[in-house]
């Protein structure tokens, strides 16, 4: 049985089944849940998302599970990738069908087994082809109990439970059709600065903050962050912010007029010292400034933003006016954006030791940005080139049957929070679930599957939009105009109970 999102069938509460059922794998009996089984030398994104699922687990059946680094049990959960000794050792014996995993992209496969290890009778096993589709396979066990992805971020309550069974079969949500997937956090203050001083104390956002941003992430089968940018350093303010990313398995990468895996608050902050942000009359400033960003990056997955908007994302060059004024200039923006892209991806390969082409890298075509891409301006063959929506959730341009043969890829800037002109929408959603649906679909079907990134201001007030934007870049074909309302009644239903679903949703609608 393949599945999308949720659907394994979770028995009843309050039904007590036996422990070995022929068509049912019991997880919790009597309050009493299976131990998990996971590698002690497994990588630490695993075995940190096992953490949360012991926790997942102790909320729902009121009892935390045993955790066991060896076969110690004649019933438990085994999880673990392809390199787990424990899940090699299952595809070995053919228990697991590797060709599910093997060569996947973040993909996990949820089944149950007879006889998996010595001494042990039956096991529910989550094997994912790397990293993050083990975390992800967990977390869809921790959304099956009853533990909304927004159970943190939305307070959503998790029910209690004493018996607990799957149906038994072979579970995958598959590859994701967008490969990276991911949200920005923008135009933070005062809300949310607000409430990260108030619950930590700091003037930023620490490791602390971040890791409840990743783990939403995770759950929610997103994989890279833009941080916060207006007056945080998620580089800089604390070095934890990275690791922990690394840590846990997200991808880093910074917003569309931060060059080079450096945070706009790391030039703004020593403005005095650098200069002026001016490629024309401070290159060799900023080159050191990039050169700096790449140093610290390269050791990660982050993702590489190239190319250079004005300071603190204005234009290059000035204000904007109109259209007929800008031909001598943007002539000179595209010549200048050529130089800094060739010299960009010479600092990129002098700092990894390999060419750049083997470091991913997105060019951001944003406001002004796009006529230079009208006027012919490409980024490198190997580059993501990000396309963008008008703010307003409209997206302005979409690749051409030339376009799409380009080898980088092509992306999605969206936006459901956005503060310039001609007015600020910000705090609530004002985005409608039909017109995000249909240009995202519309977006995906023009061959934009490398990069989907959602501005969401706050995060807070944007719960709904970030599902379904999520839940589109993982399969954007699962919803149609005839059945897309069932998207807003399912989370509504995850979120606020069956009995209010169906209201909830039509609210949410209008």
């Amino acid at each position: 049985t393949l599945f999308s999102t949720g659907i394994l069938a979770i028995d009843h509460p309050g039904i007590t089944l036996p422990v070995i059922s022929p068509q049912r794998f019991t997880l919790i009996e009597q309050g009493a849940s299976l131990p998990i089984l996971c590698d002690e030398k497994e990588n630490v994104a695993v075995k940190l998302a096992v953490q949360n699922l012991l926790s997942d687990v102790t909320k729902v059946a009121g009892s935390t599970p045993p955790l066991l680094t060896r076969p110690d049990a004649k019933r438990l959960i085994i999880v673990g990738t392809l390199e787990s000794p424990f899940i090699s050792q299952l595809v070995k014996q053919q228990k697991i069908d590797a060709s599910l995993l093997k060569g996947k992209w973040e993909t996990y496969v949820m089944t149950v087994v007879s006889n998996p290890l010595k001494g042990v009778d039956e096991a529910l096993v989550i094997a994912g082809s790397d990293r993050r589709g083990t975390v992800y396979g967990i977390y869809e066990l921790s959304e099956q109990l009853g533990v909304s992805p927004w159970y943190d971020w939305a307070d959503v309550p998790i029910e209690p439970q004493q018996n607990l069974s799957i149906a038994r079969g072979t579970y995958t949500a598959g590859e994701p059709a967008v490969k990276y997937r991911g949200l920005f956090l923008n135009d933070e203050a005062p809300c949310l600065t607000g409430w990260v001083k108030h619950t930590y104390g700091t003037n930023y956002g620490d490791h602390r903050f971040y890791a409840r941003v990743f783990e939403l992430l995770l759950r929610l089968r997103a994989n890279m962050l833009w941080p916060a940018m207006w007056s945080w350093s998620f580089y800089a303010d604390d070095p934890l912010n990275s690791q922990t990313a690394s840590d846990m398995g997200i991808i880093m990468g910074t917003s569309h007029h931060e060059p080079m895996a450096r945070n706009h608050q790391e030039w703004a902050r020593k403005r005095r010292q650098y200069g002026a942000w001016d490629y024309v009359t401070n290159q060799k400033v900023i080159d050191g400034f990039f050169r700096e960003g790449i140093e610290r990056a390269k050791n990660t997955e982050d993702l590489i933003t190239i190319g250079m908007r004005g300071d603190g994302d204005a234009p290059m060059g000035g204000e904007e006016g109109k259209d007929h004024e800008y031909v001598a200039q943007d002539q000179k923006n595209i010549r200048l954006l050529e130089t800094i892209f060739k010299n960009q991806r010479r600092i990129i390969k002098d700092v990894t030791g390999k060419p750049a082409s083997e470091r991913p890298q997105v060019w951001a075509i944003y406001k002004e940005v796009q006529r230079y891409f009208d006027l012919g301006l490409r980024a490198p063959d190997d580059v993501i080139m990000l396309l963008t929506d008008d703010n307003w959730g409209n997206v302005t341009r979409l690749p051409n049957e030339v376009d799409r043969k380009h080898p980088g890829g092509w992306g999605l800037y969206y936006h459901v929070d956005y503060v310039g002109a001609p007015r600020n929408t910000k705090w609530l959603n004002v985005t409608p679930i039909q017109n995000m649906w249909e240009q995202l679909q519309l977006t995906y079907d023009y061959g934009v599957d490398k990069l989907w990134v959602l501005n969401v201001g706050d995060l807070k007030p944007m719960e709904y939009p970030i599902s379904l934007f999520l839940n589109m870049a993982w399969n954007p074909t699962r919803y149609q105009a005839d059945n897309l309302m069932e998207h807003p009644r399912a989370f509504c239903a995850q979120q606020f109970g069956e009995e209010q679903a169906v209201e909830a949703a039509r609210i949410l609608n209008l």
